[in-house]
């Protein structure tokens, strides 16, 4: 068990990369297109910040988040809801966007802090403990910082802090099936990950049948969605084990298309 004050410690370090990269960037930088399509540098900090201020929300006035979560998601588009958000904040200025960003982390990481122990808060997916929030912020800053370093052409290097992402990964494992109106497995599986400094990591029965095996890093960017499966080194065994790695999706909302096999 990790505690929250450790939660909160990876979540910080996850931003504070990310903010190193674009706090130095020319307007031409911010505007650069990213894997993403149609969502520039600008788009992702955008996006970060939004979901830093919903969850923000959730976890200062629970009723005021629900009544607008309701409200926004009546329209029948929750995509389109998501995107207005990224939309807005890149209109802004580079400078202020950067602000307004490091300002959100700042309030959530001492907003979560606060939560009274046992408190669930709500959410677009099921409500959420103060730690399952952080790992979930963890896990997409994790994924858009992807896309900013595939703009920019920086090298990141995987860190223990993945661990988080994969973890998220597994237990949204039924949550991938039900977005998709599909029944999930009953049967638990197995998942072996190996962390970038060789250790293992493992979730699930030593003798499921059904088994995931392979590099946490590449495990990680297929749950989010930034790599087709066939550009892994992961491997399974069992029908089922297959299957989920097709549709694999650790973050809530509708299904994500994914990304395209590379040539």
């Amino acid at each position: 068990m990790i505690d929250l004050t450790s939660l909160l410690a990876d979540l910080r370090a996850e931003g504070a990369e990310l903010d190193a990269w674009v706090a130095g960037l020319t307007d031409a930088g911010w505007g650069r297109p990213t894997p993403a399509p149609g969502w520039t540098v600008a788009h992702q900090i955008a996006h970060l910040a939004w979901t830093d201020e919903q969850s923000l929300l959730a976890a200062t006035d629970a009723e005021r988040f629900t009544a607008e979560m309701t409200q926004a998601l009546s329209g029948g588009d929750p995509q389109r809801y998501v995107d207005e958000g990224a939309e807005r904040g890149a209109a802004r200025s580079p400078g202020e966007l950067l602000a307004h960003w490091r300002g959100l982390r700042a309030d959530l990481e001492y907003a979560l802090a606060a939560v009274p122990p046992g408190t669930k808060l709500p959410w677009y997916g099921p409500p959420m403990s103060p730690a399952s929030m952080a790992t979930a912020r963890i896990m997409e800053t994790w994924a858009h910082a992807g896309d900013v370093a595939a703009a920019l052409g920086v090298r990141r290097e995987p860190t223990a802090r993945i661990r988080h992402v994969a973890h998220i990964g597994v237990r949204t494992r039924d949550f991938a099936y039900l977005v998709r109106g599909l029944t999930a497995p009953a049967e638990p599986f197995r998942v072996e990950l190996t962390a970038p400094d060789g250790e293992l990591w493992t979730w699930g029965p030593d003798d499921a049948a059904q088994r995931i095996v392979g590099p946490a890093a590449d495990f990680c960017l297929l749950v989010t969605q930034r790599v087709h499966r066939d550009d892994t080194a992961l491997t399974t065994t069992g029908a089922d084990a297959r299957e989920w790695l097709g549709i694999a999706q650790a973050f809530a909302g509708l299904p994500g298309a994914g990304r395209a096999k590379t040539a």
